[in-house]
């Protein structure tokens, strides 16, 4: 029983709080003499043991960078704080060879494809470049190439470079909300992404105003050149939560928060 237990039962009025009177047995002079010769008291003991700990603590902090040994351990200490965000970052190749890594790919690669850039031949070009397999390019561009046409930039109010006409503010962000992994090996995986994305012109006579919908986005990876490079990518409706009770803003709000509020080229 500690010395707080002690208290703590003199103050309730009894031993353990039940109200029993402690009772103490007489010592045995013989004893007290040999132990109070032979023997500091336990507590003086323990206070000695906590100084030769301390002392030894601060000697070993304040030692030289002469030892090896300790420029060894340096190396081995973790550089995040404890508190730091969780996840593989992508490594210096690219994204890391393992789920999480194909995950990470997949969320920016659809981020990439989502973005107002593909509606510029030049910057499509580019993304597509970047992300897809060798063996995919010339596959995915043609197609992209073919989606992106002139008629359907003039048809939702687009100049034929994919830009906004004047007085008017364009936008196309696809934002992962999750991703889960369907299939996985060393060399290819399959995640689907779910998304939120905005579309369309913000602008006073805009017939194309800015929505936002949900979708998911299945991405087929493969491991190339060492990083995760698209195969195939197909997309699909859904699931789509119920909307909140947020009032509209107007076209002028919205316009400015799309030129203020960049979009994130790192997604997870």
């Amino acid at each position: 029983m500690s010395l707080g237990d002690e208290n703590e039962a003199a103050a309730s009025g009894g031993y353990g709080g039940t109200g029993q009177t402690r009772t103490r047995l007489p010592e045995r002079t013989g004893e007290t003499r040999r132990g109070a010769g032979r023997s500091p008291s336990r507590s003086l003991v323990t206070v000695v043991g906590v100084i030769v700990l301390l002392i030894a603590a601060i000697a070993f902090a304040n030692r030289g960078g002469d030892d090896s040994s300790s420029r060894t351990d340096t190396g081995n200490k973790p550089e995040a704080a404890p508190t730091a965000p969780t996840g593989t970052k992508p490594v210096g190749s690219g994204f890391a060879r393992d789920e999480q890594g194909a995950q990470s790919a997949a969320a920016n690669y659809a981020a990439a494809l989502g973005s107002d850039g593909m509606f510029n031949a030049s910057r499509r070009h580019e993304i597509v470049q970047t992300i897809a397999a060798p063996s995919s390019i010339d596959r995915l561009q043609s197609g992209f190439d073919a989606d992106y046409s002139a008629d359907f930039l003039k048809k939702i109010g687009l100049n034929d470079d994919g830009t906004a006409p004047a007085g008017k503010t364009f936008v196309n962000r696809t934002l992962p909300a999750g991703a889960k992994v369907s299939s996985f090996s060393n060399s290819a995986a399959a995640v689907d992404v779910w998304c939120n994305g905005l579309f369309g012109l913000a602008g006073d006579d805009s017939t194309n105003p800015i929505t936002s919908s949900w979708f998911t986005v299945t991405m087929k990876l493969t491991w190339s050149g060492g990083d995760w490079k698209v195969l195939e990518s197909s997309q699909k409706a859904g699931p789509t939560p119920v909307t909140g009770d947020n009032p509209i803003s107007g076209a002028d709000e919205i316009g400015k928060a799309v030129q203020e509020f960049g979009g994130f080229t790192y997604a997870r």
